[in-house]
């Protein structure tokens, strides 16, 4: 793995300590998310036991525009324990839980009701 790869993976760590400290437990499921646009990809790695945060830009109100989980996460591998506003992103926090691989999908989408994702990002969490 690259520097630079785990300084951004050990920055989000850092930011996810901080917000998990500062904001609640996210909120129930929501209307499933279809088709993806291509998007972004990442790649981060974690220890179990670990917090592994990632940063969304967040969107103006006025937009309607929000970030959301599009694809279910392996629960074995990562669990996710919060998520607010931090700045100008929205940050994600999930505890690794147990060695192993998950994806964590996110979609664009036009509140929580809509099933088309305008954007999408995508990481793959590698648990040690």
């Amino acid at each position: 793995m690259s520097t630079h790869v785990r300084r951004a993976a050990a920055s989000l760590v850092v930011a996810g300590c901080a917000s998990a400290l500062a904001i609640g437990v996210a909120a129930a499921d929501s209307t499933p998310v279809g088709k993806l646009p291509p998007g972004p990809r990442s790649t981060i790695a974690a220890e179990r036991g670990t917090l592994v945060a990632v940063a969304l830009p967040r969107q103006k109100p006025s937009t309607g525009l929000v970030w959301r989980l599009a694809r279910q996460v392996d629960p074995s591998v990562l669990r996710q324990v919060s998520e607010g506003d931090l700045g100008a992103s929205v940050v994600v926090v999930f505890r690794a839980v147990h060695p192993g691989s998950a994806k964590v999908v996110f979609a664009l989408t036009r509140g929580d009701t809509s099933p088309r994702a305008l954007r999408s990002r995508t990481y793959t969490v590698k648990v040690g």
